[in-house]
C-alpha cells in the first residue's frame, strides 16, 4: 500500500496454491454463518501458540509432538481459511485483516521457534538464528509491499502451507529417530539441519528480494542528470 486508496496484490505461486484455493473456497462456502473471520484469526494463533507448547513438552514426553502435528493442522485451517471466508462472504477488511494476521503470525511463529528451541530435538542458537532469519526476511517483505504493492506468499514454490507439511513430517519423523546419520560426516539432530537449510533460505530470499527490489525502485525513480 502506498496511500489510503490503494491496496496490495497478493502473489501465491507455491506448489499448492491452486488445490488449496479450491478447497479454502469449498469449506469457506459451508462454514456456519456464526463463525466469522476473526475467529478463525485467533484459532490459527492459538493453535501456533500451542505447537510451540507441544515442542516444549517434548523435552520431557516425546508423545507431546503429536500436540504439535495436530496444531499445525488447525493452525492452516485457522490462518488460511480467514482471508477466503471474508473474500467469499464479501466482508473484506483488507487493511486491518492484513495488520492483525501478520502480527499474529510473528509473534505465534516466536512461540513455535521458542518451543523448538526449549523441546531438546534443536540447538537454541540455530532456533535464535532461525528467529532472527524468519523476521528480517519477513521485514523485507513488509518494505517490499509498501513500496511495491505487492505481497509474495510463497518463494521458489514454497509457501506457508507446504512450510507447515514438511514442519510436520518432520516432527512425526523424529518420534522414531531424532538423527541423520551422514556416514563420515556424523551424527546430526534432524531439526538442526532443517533449521540450517531453512536459515539459509530465508537468507537468500532477502538478498534476492532486496536486490530485485532496490534495482526496481532504482529503475522507477531514476535521477536525472
Amino acid at each position: 500500500m502506498t496511500d489510503g486508496n490503494r491496496l496490495h496484490v497478493r502473489q501465491h505461486g507455491s506448489l499448492l496454491a491452486a488445490p488449496e484455493k479450491k478447497a479454502l473456497v469449498w469449506m469457506a462456502e459451508r462454514l456456519p454463518p456464526w463463525v466469522k473471520s476473526d475467529h478463525l484469526t485467533l484459532l490459527g494463533f492459538a493453535a501456533m501458540f500451542m505447537a510451540g507448547v507441544g515442542y516444549w513438552a517434548a523435552s520431557w514426553n516425546k508423545q507431546a509432538l503429536w500436540v504439535v502435528v495436530i496444531a499445525l493442522a488447525v493452525n492452516w485451517f485457522g490462518d488460511s481459511l480467514d482471508g477466503t471466508l471474508a473474500r467469499v462472504r464479501n466482508q473484506q477488511r483488507p487493511r486491518y485483516g492484513f495488520y492483525v494476521d501478520h502480527v499474529l503470525d510473528l509473534v505465534g511463529t516466536s512461540f513455535l521457534v521458542g518451543g523448538l528451541a526449549l523441546s531438546g530435538y534443536m540447538n537454541p542458537l540455530l532456533a535464535l538464528g532461525l528467529l532472527v532469519a524468519y523476521e528480517m526476511a519477513v521485514a523485507e517483505e513488509f518494505l517490499s509491499t509498501h513500496v511495491r504493492c505487492v505481497f509474495h506468499l510463497s518463494f521458489l514454490r514454497i509457501g506457508p502451507t507446504e512450510l507447515r507439511i514438511i514442519l510436520a513430517v518432520g516432527t512425526v519423523y523424529i518420534l522414531h529417530e531424532p538423527w541423520v546419520h551422514w556416514g563420515s560426516f556424523g551424527d546430526f539432530r534432524l531439526f538442526d539441519v532443517g533449521a540450517a537449510v531453512a536459515i539459509a533460505g530465508l537468507v537468500l530470499k532477502l538478498v534476492v528480494s532486496a536486490v530485485r527490489n532496490a534495482h526496481t525502485l532504482y529503475q522507477a525513480e531514476r535521477l536525472q542528470p
